[in-house]
C-alpha cells in the first residue's frame, strides 16, 4: 500500500469514519492478498474513498475518468496511490490492459458499473466490469453495497454510512455466463441492498426504479458494450 494512499485515507477517515459514523459489514470475504475485483454501486463522488476506508488492508485501485488527471497536483496524487485513468465512453483498452496487468500482480480493482454518479436514477451497468472479470478469471469477485453515502453533503445533519461487502449469490462467474449477465447479476444484488439514492434533501429520486426493474430494463435494452467503468 503506497504512502500517499494511506495518507489520503487517513485524511478523509474522520469525514467518513467520525462524521460519517461509518458501519462495515463483511470485511472477512474480502482476501487479505491476491487478485480481487470489488464490484460497487455509485451514487456519490465520495464512494472511492468510502469504499477505500471501509476496505482496511487493501489498496483499492479505481478506474477513475481520465478528466482528472488535467489538473497537474490531483493527477500526481492519483498516480501515487495507483488510481488507473480511464476514457469514458471510448473503449479503453490501454485501461482494460492497466487493471488486467494488476489484477496479475494480485492486486484489488474497483469497478463501478454503472459508469457514473447515478444522482438517484436507475443506470444500466456497462459490460467492462464483466469482461474485466472474465478477462482473469481467478480473481475474486466481491460486492460491496454503499449507502448513506450521498447524506455526506448535508450538513448539519450527520449520515450514517454503512458498506456492505458480500460474496455474490450465486458465487463467481459461472461457465458460459456472459460479462453483461454477469455484471448485471452482481450490480442487481448490490442495488437491492444500496437503492439508488441522490445528493440533497430528498433520500432518493423522483421515480427512481427499483434494482429488480434496473435489470428486467437492462436485459430489454441490451449491453451496454463500453470499457469505461468510472470510479469517480
Amino acid at each position: 500500500m503506497s504512502l500517499t494512499y494511506r495518507a489520503v485515507m487517513a485524511l478523509a477517515a474522520p469525514v467518513v469514519r467520525w462524521w460519517g459514523r461509518l458501519e462495515v459489514s463483511g470485511t472477512s470475504v474480502l482476501p487479505a492478498s491476491g487478485p480481487v475485483i470489488v464490484f460497487a454501486n455509485h451514487d456519490s463522488h465520495w464512494d472511492p474513498l468510502v469504499i477505500g476506508i471501509a476496505a482496511r488492508g487493501r489498496q483499492v485501485r479505481a478506474l477513475a475518468k481520465a478528466s482528472l488527471w488535467k489538473q497537474p497536483v490531483l493527477a500526481w496524487v492519483l498516480d501515487h496511490m495507483g488510481q488507473i485513468p480511464i476514457e469514458r465512453g471510448r473503449g479503453d483498452l490501454a485501461a482494460m490492459s492497466a487493471a488486467v496487468e494488476q489484477l496479475r500482480d494480485g492486486g484489488c480493482i474497483g469497478v463501478f458499473p454503472e459508469g457514473t454518479v447515478s444522482r438517484g436514477e436507475a443506470l444500466r451497468p456497462l459490460s467492462g466490469a464483466g469482461r474485466l472479470a472474465l478477462a482473469v478469471p481467478e480473481a475474486r469477485l466481491i460486492c460491496a453495497a454503499a449507502s448513506g453515502v450521498t447524506d455526506i453533503a448535508r450538513f448539519p445533519h450527520r449520515p450514517r454510512i454503512r458498506v456492505d461487502f458480500f460474496e455474490p449469490d450465486g458465487g463467481q462467474a459461472q461457465e458460459g455466463e456472459s460479462a453483461v449477465r454477469l455484471t448485471r447479476r452482481l450490480m442487481t444484488q448490490i442495488r437491492q441492498r444500496a437503492p439508488y439514492a441522490v445528493a440533497g434533501r430528498r433520500r432518493t429520486a423522483q421515480g427512481a426504479v427499483p434494482a429488480s426493474a434496473a435489470g428486467q430494463q437492462t436485459e430489454d435494452a441490451g449491453p451496454r458494450q463500453d470499457v469505461s467503468d468510472d470510479l469517480a
